[in-house]
């Protein structure tokens, strides 16, 4: 038997899957494709996670597409992070191309061109489906991770939300938070210290200039009602296709916050949301996370923990998360340790830094008799990536430099008028564009300041007037006094000097 046969042998007994599966493309010897050679994923695995990485225009965009494509197809909804604003064409049928048909001769593929249900969601001003969440379902603790506040802090946090709880002083956005911190230490000083113990004005200030801080990264637009219901992730389309949902993030690449923000209390909204599943043959809903390093960059190590929990236990809910990236190395380790698929595409060794990144993602890999891994890292072409999944028993699958097969849809984005008329045709854009400002926190605790300043404004009047009274009572007494000269003057003793004097002189 010949190498190429060895190695076509290899593959197929490693990718052999006795359940569905999606075709990432096939494997490569010595820089050929082997044609029938195919990199299967088993649906059953793909909750495990997993990462997509490699340099600048390698085509880590494209392999997002390809899989999310193939995703929808199988009935699995998906939800796409668009930092660049090429995800879009996924609306579209690719126009196709001489090359495209090269290549999937060359993999034993047929390609067919294909549009898919899409949905464009926003988190900022863009038109599309409004994604918002109210400061209450975010909760004490998320909201402590991502002010990244102190033991101190969080635990004045935790007392806001118990006083809004205890009172039922709905908490929508943050207008409404602010203005709870601000009555803790202002007007409802006594109120909090008699209840709740004495709040810090200090530690409150420090809080308010962090959500002002938030603030000014737009989270302002992500907080308030009507809040998104995640359940709307998870549609099927009348073909039985799972709908792609896109969430436009173009404008708020310099705004890490936001994002990170936006991502946590949607991966906490859905853990919390849906049912535990266990092993499953397929998973519910599948995240892909691009430029995932901007949530890893700019996270403190309480938020960190954070993503690491949610990654370790959002599994067992049928959710696969996925990372896309420049570098493994851009992800932590513990994350790193839970993802089962792992799609590399070139890395460049142009610094000593880069040499040893190449070195330690050489390292993440399973060897393989057939491939120097080091060295197929820095020779791969654009659309060509090493690839390991799991298989069906959780095992790592033999690692396969791999031909990937081209998007079915527009590798290209919408064009205005496209972009409208997706947007003008989605369901949920009625059901969510609608902005809902009702009675919550800042109106009902405005009202009652001003009910207390009005009734210490009464109080102040009955002291003044009470002190009128008093001052003209006094006045009256002064008053009818006889000046003690006058009494002198109208004394009988003095009268009768007076008229004794005046007859001595007369006589």
């Amino acid at each position: 038997m010949s190498t190429k046969e060895e190695f076509y042998a290899h593959i197929e007994k490693g990718y052999t899957t006795k359940g569905d599966f999606i075709t990432m493309g096939a494997a490569m010897l010595d820089g050929e494709t082997v044609t029938g050679a195919h990199v299967k994923v088993p649906l059953r695995t793909l909750n495990r996670h997993g990462l997509i990485a490699g340099a600048t225009g390698t085509g880590k965009t494209k392999t997002l597409q390809v899989i999310a494509e193939n995703l929808s197809d199988k009935g699995i909804p998906v939800l796409l992070m668009d930092l660049k604003g090429d995800l879009s064409g996924i609306a579209q049928p690719s126009p196709g191309h001489p090359k495209i048909d090269e290549r999937h001769e060359k993999i034993g593929l047929p390609f067919e061109p294909k549009s898919f249900p899409v949905e464009i969601l926003s988190l900022s001003e863009q038109d599309g489906v409004k994604l918002r969440a109210t400061v209450s379902e975010f909760g004490p603790v998320l909201l402590s991770r991502i002010l990244d506040l102190s033991e101190v802090q969080e635990g004045i946090v935790a007392v806001i939300f118990k006083y809004c709880d205890d009172n039922k002083l709905p908490l929508l956005d943050l207008k409404d938070f602010k203005k709870v911190l601000q009555y803790a230490t202002g007007t409802g000083k006594k109120e909090f210290a008699k209840e709740y113990g004495r709040i810090s004005t200090s530690s409150t200030g420090t809080i308010l200039r962090k959500i002002i801080e938030l603030e000014q990264q737009g989270a302002d637009l992500f907080f308030g009602e009507k809040s998104f219901d995640v359940e709307d992730l998870t549609r099927i389309d009348e073909n039985g296709r799972g709908y792609i949902n896109i969430v436009r993030l173009t404008d708020i690449q310099d705004r890490p916050k936001l994002f990170s923000t936006f991502m946590l209390s949607l991966l906490a909204e859905i853990y919390s949301t849906f049912p535990e599943q266990g092993d499953s043959d397929r998973p519910e809903l599948v995240f892909f996370i691009d430029e995932a390093h901007l949530i890893f960059k700019e996270a403190s190590e309480a938020l960190l923990d954070q993503i690491e929990s949610i990654v370790k236990l959002i599994r067992s809910k049928g959710i696969g998360l996925y990372f896309v990236t420049q570098n493994p190395t851009d992800v932590p380790n513990a994350v790193l340790a839970q993802l089962g698929l792992k799609v590399q595409h070139a890395l460049r060794a142009f610094t000593a830094r880069d040499r040893k990144a190449i070195k330690l993602t050489a390292e993440n890999y399973p060897l393989s008799p057939y491939y120097d891994t080091k060295e197929v890292l820095t020779s791969l072409g654009i659309g060509e990536a090493l690839i390991t999944a799991l298989d069906e028993k959780g095992r790592p699958t033999p690692l396969a430099a791999t031909m990937l097969r081209a998007p079915m849809s527009r590798m290209d984005v919408l064009t205005d008028s496209e972009l409208v008329s997706v947007i003008k045709n989605s369901k949920l854009v009625k059901k969510y564009n609608d902005i809902i400002d009702r009675e919550s926190a800042y109106e009902i605790l405005n009202e009652k300041i001003e009910r207390a300043e009005r009734e210490a404004e009464k109080e102040t009047e009955r002291e003044e007037q009470s002190r009128r009274t008093s001052s003209r009572r006094t006045t009256t007494r002064r008053s009818t006094r006889i000046n003690p000269v006058i009494k002198v003057l109208t004394s009988a003793t003095f009268i009768r000097g007076v008229l004794g004097v005046l007859k001595k002189v007369i006589r």
